[in-house]
């Protein structure tokens, strides 16, 4: 005898799309909504069903399928919030071809966000599985870069490390004067009436023993941040140290400041958000947000990497997200081209001066990476340098190898490609789809989101160079 299988609400979108006046009569036969309806069922989504196939009570969910089509059409659409998206299951002809006559609520749109994100994320592997089988994943050139978005935190929520020390003077000082005055109240109580059970504390007690808790917590996260970071300067001024051993730089310069493991009176951190760092934004102003990477495939700008991470500048960024981007070509199970006699061809990788170390060189040449980075900033109307590169010292170094690199004509060429690349995907996601600020807190949730936006805009290359031109 079969196991019983749960039961989920019954959904037919051919049926409701060919009724009179359906969506299917108004809208064109190449529609975005159209396609992901095709689409969605060439998608694992085994790990959204399982927490469902063992839950036999209740009243039966929506169909996991239905809820994640109507997700991934509302981030391809620009569409980021459950209530919208509920308003737009009742009046938009698009939104009504996914869902049908039985539309979920908001808070169920949520949740299903909410408790599949990991899920939902976890498909970008999938859809670039699909845009290679499409051909549009070709590997000749990716170039990576990063884009500074704001999170779900106030900056009026959040608190300076030396207004901390004053307010924890303070609050341990009322604290005290408060249980100072509960004492001497029970002791007239006691006097007055006997015994009394007292184990109820004062309102005003409890509230600045909770915000002391927090500011003590805020506290000690700080102090942990400066340690990590005045450890990585150690290790970096090591790093520089050993390079004017080698006479690959010049000593010069005064003598640092000592090192200290005590965070700077300004250093701040949010109460909603911890994880976040305060980042400088794209006009000028300062948000509590994080530091956004992909990795674009040159072809047909489809995205093969996606992360996030809280260091404000992209130094340490280059060999981690080509490590991703080779993890997910082999899970998605796509090669690497090959030349004609049968070797693994390299891939030029391109990254701007933010970039540029010598670890970052020799990491991505280590992947087996062509990497062409820029050393430095070029001026506006500056002229290119054009002509030979001048000849190379004996012991030149990373710097100076790659500036030569980039001066012949191939590096010009090659590198002029990351322009056209990857900055055109960073507006797409913020200009065209209107997605500047993360909506989930804490980094692993704000990574899952990050990735449905880049596997969605994946499936819009897909729609739009695939799909398309067949109905045409």
């Amino acid at each position: 005898m079969d196991a019983p299988r749960k039961t989920y609400r019954p959904w037919d979108p051919d049926f409701y799309r060919q009724q009179a006046h359906s969506p299917a009569s108004k809208l064109p036969p190449g529609d975005l909504v159209f396609f992901l309806l095709d689409v969605i069922d060439q998608i694992d989504l085994a790990a959204i069903y399982a927490p469902y196939e063992k839950q036999l009570r209740g009243a039966p969910p929506f169909d996991p399928r239905m809820m994640t089509c109507l997700w991934l059409y509302a981030y391809c659409v620009g569409v980021f919030s459950s209530r919208k998206i509920a308003q737009a299951c009742e009046r938009n002809l698009a939104f009504l071809a996914i869902v049908g006559e039985d539309r979920p609520d908001f808070r169920t749109i949520s949740d299903f966000r909410k408790i599949h994100l990991d899920a939902l994320a976890d498909l970008f592997n999938q859809v670039l599985k699909i845009a290679h089988e499409a051909g549009l994943v070709q590997l000749g050139a990716w170039a990576t870069d990063g884009s500074k978005f704001p999170g779900n935190a106030s900056r009026h929520k959040a608190m300076s490390y030396g207004y901390m020390k004053k307010e924890e003077e303070r609050l341990k000082a009322e604290i005290a004067d408060l249980l100072k005055q509960q004492q001497q109240t029970d002791e007239a109580e006691d006097a007055a009436l006997g015994s009394r059970r007292g184990d109820e504390l004062p309102e005003e007690l409890h509230f600045r023993e909770q915000r002391l808790a927090k500011i003590l917590e805020a506290k000690a996260r700080l102090e942990e941040q400066a340690k990590a970071e005045a450890e990585a300067e150690r290790q970096r001024r090591a790093e520089s140290e050993e390079q004017v051993q080698r006479g690959e730089k010049h000593a010069g310069g005064r003598p640092p400041a000592p090192i200290s493991e005590v965070p700077d009176d300004k250093a701040q951190t949010s109460f909603t958000d911890p994880e976040l760092k305060i980042m400088p934004q794209s006009n000028k102003s300062y948000e509590y947000g994080v530091n956004a990477q992909v990795v674009v495939d040159d072809a047909c700008q489809i995205i093969v990497a996606a992360d996030v991470v809280i260091e404000t500048n992209d130094k340490k960024q280059a060999v981690p997200m080509a490590k991703q981007a080779l993890a997910n070509l082999e899970a998605a199970g796509i090669e690497r081209p090959r030349d004609a006699q049968g070797e693994v061809q390299k891939i030029a990788s391109l990254e701007d001066t933010g970039y540029f170390s010598e670890k970052a060189v020799s990491g991505l040449e280590e992947l087996g990476l062509d990497p062409y980075i820029a050393t430095g900033r070029q001026k506006h109307h500056a002229p290119l340098g054009v002509g030979e590169p001048e000849p190379l010292p004996a012991k030149a170094t990373a710097k100076q190898k790659m500036k030569a690199k980039l001066k012949t004509p191939t590096g010009r060429a090659v590198y002029g490609l990351r322009k056209g690349v990857v900055e055109p995907v960073l507006g797409q996601v913020k200009g065209v789809r209107g997605f500047r600020r993360f909506s989930m807190r804490g980094v692993r949730k704000v990574k899952g989101e990050w990735r449905l936006v880049c596997l969605t805009h994946n499936l819009l290359k897909i729609w739009r160079y695939s799909y398309l031109p067949n109905m045409n």
